[in-house]
């Protein structure tokens, strides 16, 4: 989805520097206002802003400073994955 801003002359000419990267920051806000009216996931935040890492999505909302909402589905989906780790052998069984 393609979509036109208008500013006001005078506006944009005292935020100039802060137009460079335009697009990714209305997107980074879009994103993070999402996240807190729990819109999207944690998952869904890396997903469109491109991080590669589960950190990275915390450490940009840390950043921002959103509250990163932890739920039992979260707790669960941390579970499985340690589950599937220890099968594949990449953790010590306990």
């Amino acid at each position: 989805m393609q979509v036109t801003i208008e500013l006001p002359d005078d506006f944009s000419t005292q935020v100039q520097p802060l137009l460079s990267n335009l697009s990714r920051k209305v997107l980074e806000i879009l994103v993070i206002e999402a996240y807190e009216k729990e819109l999207i996931t944690r998952y869904q935040v890396g997903k469109f802003l491109g991080f590669s890492s589960r950190f990275d999505v915390d450490r940009f909302l840390k950043d921002a400073n959103v509250y990163l909402h932890y739920d039992e589905t979260d707790l669960e989906e941390d579970r499985e994955t340690f589950r599937q780790l220890r099968t594949e052998g990449k953790l010590p069984s306990s």
